[in-house]
């Protein structure tokens, strides 16, 4: 298979990442933070629906979660940038796809894992949580389906930014897509125009995905429709993988070809220069 060193590299640097004690220690220390928040929500009622504060936090905080796998992504792809890895990779017969799915696979094992990190101690912790076989397959369909439509499109945000002093112009936006898409809070509570905002991101989608997954029935009500909509979802979902696998591609050749030693090694002096 052509792309094959893609996913063997992905693999690589997934592995990698729970052998380096710092990135073990991000891995950890995120989940762990958010148990000890939901350990005190556990009891709390969400005003007069009769659902628990805990419960309704679990799902969204694995949204939220998922979804900051797109800056994870551009973080990376702007340090590879920098540091040459990305100019080595263009110079490799189908260089460019096989970084992409080396990075995909990589970032995605690294956020399924930490929220498994997250999720299985919460079910202990939180009540009001479904577990039924199908909730479980809804889940990992969500998840998968999320993570392929959300990492590309990180990828070709990390793409347009050439430092790393740079990524506050993607962070910050991504924190307010979040703060619109419901993942907190019913996005019903929002007003209309930002409700269509909202739900035009991958975002909404794969947070209500994980609550239609995680939550009982009843818990619909606070919903757009009072529905979980799982057809839309499926297509939303889908148009954005499919969008940003085409696309990915396409941006990161265009930017390895601008790309040059010289370039590398300027951006080099100039991180020095900062440090000194």
């Amino acid at each position: 298979m052509k792309y094959r060193p893609g996913w063997q590299r992905g693999l690589i640097e997934l592995r990698q990442s729970f052998t380096n004690p710092a990135e073990l220690t991000s891995h950890f220390l995120w989940p762990v933070l958010m148990l000890v928040a939901l350990f005190f929500l556990r009891y709390r009622d969400f005003g007069s629906t009769g659902l628990l504060l805990g419960a309704l936090a679990l799902p969204s905080i694995l949204g939220m979660n998922a979804a900051m796998g797109m800056v994870s992504m551009s973080q990376l792809l702007t340090a590879d940038r920098a540091d040459g890895t990305l100019l080595r990779a263009k110079a490799i017969p189908n260089g460019m796809v096989c970084y992409l799915i080396g990075k995909v696979v990589s970032v995605a094992g690294g956020l399924i894992v930490d929220l498994a990190i997250l999720l299985i101690p919460g079910l202990i912790i939180v009540d009001g949580i479904a577990l039924g076989s199908a909730h479980w397959f809804t889940l990992v369909c969500v998840l998968l389906l999320g993570l392929v439509a959300t990492l590309p499109i990180g990828a070709v945000l990390g793409s347009l930014l050439t430092t790393a002093r740079s990524q506050g112009l993607i962070q910050l936006p991504m924190l307010a897509l979040i703060a619109i898409s419901g993942i907190f809070y019913p996005i019903t509570a929002l007003p209309g125009w930002l409700q269509f905002i909202g739900q035009l991101t991958p975002i909404y989608w794969m947070g209500l995905g994980m609550r239609s997954a995680l939550l009982p029935s009843e818990a619909v009500v606070v919903e757009v429709g009072e529905s979980w909509r799982h057809l839309e979802t499926a297509a939303v979902l889908g148009v954005w993988a499919v969008a940003g696998l085409l696309l990915a591609p396409v941006v990161l050749r265009r930017m390895a070809r601008r790309e040059s030693g010289s370039k590398v090694a300027e951006r080099r002096e100039q991180a020095l220069r900062r440090v000194a």
